[in-house]
């Protein structure tokens, strides 16, 4: 004979076992899973088994849960789920790498049919081409404004045509045209909604980040910093060759307009007296440059500065 279990001692078991869970594991991944059947969910335990566990169950029960936890541990910092757990989600437990664990989940997406009265969550587009239907199912199509033809007997479908737009419900004339044509439009699995992390909490779409996404991210930042530094004249190391290399071309102008001379600024009075010379090759481009008059000091003075610096301050930024 089957003990029957109360209500309260299941409580108590899924506390423990919820509690437990948040000992042994670092990460959790929060998801949601609307249209997610049975079958489908013991096919994505099956695959996570390795080192994920799958739990689910009712909000309030997780919640409470988390809360007694948190109160037994000390450890506030997984009070930052309580939020995450709105609408019908669960929590997979994982030791492994988030991204993996993720496009594991992934896999197990099953397509489904168009139910009447369902949010779409996508576009509908029915692809022009044959329908294998008979001339006698017209009248679904009519309704539907799509234009047909009858090729060889059977409904040709002529040009794209938008059934039914992401956001809008299901009609019945949309689902049984639909099923007709034999057409599974939507398809449904765990999503991952939220990614706990050590107490830390963000969006999954961080886990899709490459290395060279964060390069990009970093070089701008570096040059936001550079560009607040230099405004607010505050030196910082990503600002100091900028620093060094307008306070130089200063002098240098200085030393111009009062024929003073200190030896980083002998080349590019060379270069202004004789332009040429440093265009031996290329009598075209050496016009050019006298012509422009004092447009190659600009271009004299950076190159002697970025020299100074790679000499004398020891380090390279980007280097």
């Amino acid at each position: 004979m089957a003990v029957k279990v109360t209500k309260a001692e299941k409580k108590v078991v899924y506390d423990s076992k919820l509690c437990q869970l948040l000992n042994e594991y670092p990460q959790i991944l929060v998801v949601a899973a609307d249209n997610v059947g049975s079958t489908q969910l013991q096919n994505i335990r099956k695959g996570l088994r390795r080192d994920s566990v799958v739990l689910m169950g009712k909000n309030t029960m997780m919640k409470r849960s988390v809360r007694i936890h948190a109160d037994e541990t000390g450890n506030q910092a997984f009070l930052s789920l309580l939020p995450l757990l709105q609408g019908n989600v669960g929590l997979i437990f994982t030791k492994g790498d988030l991204k993996e664990v993720s496009e594991e989940v992934a896999k197990y997406k099953v397509g489904a049919p168009a139910r009447v009265g369902l949010v779409t969550p996508i576009d509908v587009v029915v692809q022009p081409g044959n329908t294998g239907l008979d001339p006698s199912q017209t009248s679904f199509f009519q309704v539907l404004n799509i234009p047909t033809k009858i090729n060889k007997g059977t409904v040709e479908i002529i040009t794209p045509v938008e059934l039914i737009k992401k956001g809008d419900k299901v009609g019945s004339s949309e689902a049984a045209l639909l099923a007709k044509l034999g057409i599974r439009p939507f398809s449904y699995g765990l999503a991952v909604e939220s990614v706990y992390d050590n107490g830390s909490v963000f969006n999954p779409e961080v886990l899709n980040l490459t290395e060279d996404d964060l390069v990009d991210k970093f070089a701008a930042g570096v040059s936001m910093i550079t560009a607040l530094s230099l405004a607010a004249s505050y030196p910082t190391l990503a600002a100091a060759p900028h620093m060094f290399l307008n306070a130089y071309k200063n002098v240098v102008a200085v030393a111009f307009a009062t024929e003073y001379s200190f030896p980083r600024s002998e080349n590019v009075k060379e270069c202004l007296k004789d332009p040429t010379s440093w265009f031996a090759g290329s009598t075209a481009a050496a016009q050019v440059l006298v012509e422009s008059g004092g447009a190659i000091v600009a271009v004299a003075v950076e190159e002697e500065a970025a020299e100074e610096s790679d000499e004398n301050m020891g380090f390279n930024l980007f280097g």
